[in-house]
């Protein structure tokens, strides 16, 4: 099962380091290697996250995900991404700015590739911020069964009764991110920018609940008229996966924004930071398929609350990142504390649950509100 499911990434981590070799010598090498482990460990809470929208999928779209889906995260997020963010920003043309990229120099270099990336940060923070804080606040203001932080996230989900509060609530917090955070003649931009992360994502999450009903209802349809129950719903397909396809890709994104801006504090190279982050996406990807065919966010309930609360603090750390230099590691130990504190909550409400006995179908309320 582990060969099978991450033997395309160390597939690709072996091309991956052996072009960056002979592209750029030992130095490349060892470059590469640095960009691709901290993106893996920087990114589980991508993972958990990814998986909880790759299991409503089919097999041949979470097929598309871990090979059509890398080669977007890899050539389009990694490398081309980058390119048109500093060409719209500093108009210039796109192979003006190629040509930029391959020259050396640094985020401090005044007309380097990645001085003018940098330049850009608070457009792509507020981007970024708006729909991950979206994403955070559409799961943590929705009532649910199960709980984690109880004493929370149940005020939250009262809160979350008033129609469209979590658009209001980050519009709020983008105008003042705006004013607070944003360098002098940066405050339109971010403005600009959270708005349109903001219209990103209700457009993604709209578009695949309009299909999803759609899919839901023919499939209920063909059921019934084969005489099967209606309830069977089976797993999303044709235009439905399509949007959720789309909705991955945007999210993936978005999740790594911090982490090509970052990159650039150890090479300015972008085909150095396009090989070693994309070793870091194909192991996130084959990590969300491994975690969805193993069932893990069925047997540990807490892990997709933990990285909801994961994507929350990255979000206001990417808004405080418009003015502050936050560092990396502090952003991937935030995700991969909020996701091993719910994974131990997990084991611990897992025995107790056992330790109920058989026939126990719903969990006791000391259960509901197991917390850090």
């Amino acid at each position: 099962m582990l060969l099978k499911t991450f033997g395309g990434s160390l597939g690709v981590t072996v091309a991956a380091l052996v072009a960056a070799f002979l592209y750029g010598g030992g130095t490349g090498l060892a470059v590469a290697a640095i960009l691709g482990v901290l993106e893996i460990s920087l990114s589980f809470d991508n993972a958990v996250v990814n998986a909880t929208v790759l299991r409503t999928m089919t097999a041949f779209w979470q097929k598309i995900f871990l090979t059509v889906g890398v080669l977007i995260a890899v050539v389009g997020m990694r490398l081309v991404f980058p390119i048109l963010i500093v060409s719209v920003t500093a108009s210039l043309s796109p192979a003006r700015v190629v040509s930029l990229a391959l020259n050396k120099g640094n985020v401090h270099t005044p007309g380097s590739y990645g001085f003018l990336l940098h330049d850009a940060h608070p457009a792509i923070a507020a981007f970024g911020g708006a729909f991950l804080l979206l994403l955070f606040l559409d799961f943590i203001l929705e009532e649910r069964e199960i709980t984690w932080l109880s004493w929370l996230e149940r005020p939250l989900a009262r809160v979350g009764r008033l129609d469209q509060v979590s658009v209001v609530i980050v519009l709020g917090v983008i105008a003042g991110a705006a004013y607070a955070f944003a360098p002098a003649g940066k405050i339109s931009t971010v403005l600009v920018s959270g708005l349109f992360g903001s219209i990103a994502y209700i457009l993604v999450t709209g578009l695949g609940s309009i299909f999803e009903a759609a899919e839901e209802d023919a499939d209920a349809e063909a059921r019934t008229s084969a005489g099967r129950p209606a309830a069977a719903l089976a797993l999303k397909a044709g235009k439905a996966a399509f949007v959720s396809f789309l909705y991955l890709e945007v999210l993936d994104a978005s999740f790594s924004f911090d982490g090509v801006i970052g990159a650039f504090a150890i090479t300015s190279d972008p085909i150095i930071i396009a090989l070693g982050l994309g070793i870091g996406a194909m192991f996130i990807r084959s990590l969300t398929v491994y975690l969805v065919r193993q069932g893990t966010l069925d047997d540990y309930v807490y892990l997709e609350h933990g990285a909801q609360w994961a994507i929350g603090a990255l979000a206001v750390v990417l808004l405080f990142t418009i003015r502050y230099n936050v560092p990396e590691v502090v952003t991937g130990l935030i995700g991969i504390g909020f996701i091993g504190a719910a994974l131990i909550s997990s084991i611990v409400r897992n025995r107790r649950q056992a330790g109920d006995g058989p026939g126990s179908d719903e969990p006791s309320a000391v259960l509901q509100s197991t917390t850090v």
